[in-house]
């Protein structure tokens, strides 16, 4: 019998859907709202115990202090500030792991400050300064090939290279814009064969048709899609009959 492939499944999870409960039969790891976009000491109580209960690994996902634009807009902010946001969203997580006797696994930025870190040096120098602030070893989930990954590989933070199950790419692996009716793939079959090509050929098809080099191991289905649960559960399914183990 061939052994199988581990993958990792991901949703951003404690942004105001409430459809975590469903989600989480599903995943192997999740991403937290922490207060910076979405998220409160009552949904991060509640969802870490979910997570628990499902064995689903627990991760950050601090953003651009800015509930108003969902932590999609850029923020101008200094160094010093940042820092000091995002120490303290993951500090208030960490609260209540600490009372849930959990383990924080990962840190995945949020929105506007993810796609602005795969690719800004000084951005990308404050997240890896806070993740090596922790008093414990915690992975990155980033871009394959971006400034982040690049640096914290140069900090001796472990990165973890995630890829977006439901979004096209464009040709230098950004995400291609919400405002494009293409951005979010909301067919099962295609998130499928979407995610396939990108663990069979390390190469995700871009928008305008060009194969791209990519490497990922971990997953992203976003929890806000309307369909999120329908495309997460046929997933699952179809990657262990395609002898992935869901991990």
């Amino acid at each position: 019998m061939k052994n199988k492939l581990q993958i990792d499944l991901n949703a951003d999870v404690g942004e105001g859907i409430g459809n975590e409960a469903d989600l989480m039969p599903f995943l192997s790891s999740c991403n937290i709202a922490c207060g910076g976009h979405a998220g409160d000491l009552e949904s991060m109580t509640s969802i870490v115990k979910l997570s628990m209960r499902y064995k689903v690994k627990i991760g950050a996902h601090p953003s651009f202090p800015d509930k108003l634009n969902f932590g999609r807009a850029l923020m101008e902010l200094s160094a010093s500030d940042l820092y000091t946001s995002l120490k303290d969203q993951i500090s208030a997580l960490q609260t209540v792991l600490h009372h849930e006797n959990a383990v924080l696994h990962h840190i995945k930025p949020h929105g506007a400050l993810y796609n602005l870190a795969a690719k800004d040096e000084k951005i990308a120098g404050v997240i890896i300064e806070v993740i090596k602030s922790l008093s414990s070893s915690v992975k990155l989930y980033a871009p394959y090939n971006s400034v982040i990954a690049k640096r914290a590989k140069k900090d001796h933070v472990e990165v973890v290279f995630e890829a977006f199950a439901d979004r096209n790419y464009n040709e230098d692996l950004s995400l291609v814009s919400r405002k494009n009716n293409d951005a979010v793939l909301h067919e099962k079959e295609a998130v499928l064969n979407h995610v396939l090509s990108m663990i069979k050929y390390q190469k995700v098809t871009s928008i305008s048709g060009v194969e791209v080099p990519l490497k990922a191991s971990t997953f992203c289905v976003h929890g806000d899609t309307d369909n999120a649960i329908e495309i997460l559960k046929f997933l699952s399914d179809n990657l262990k009959k395609n002898n992935f183990q869901i991990q």
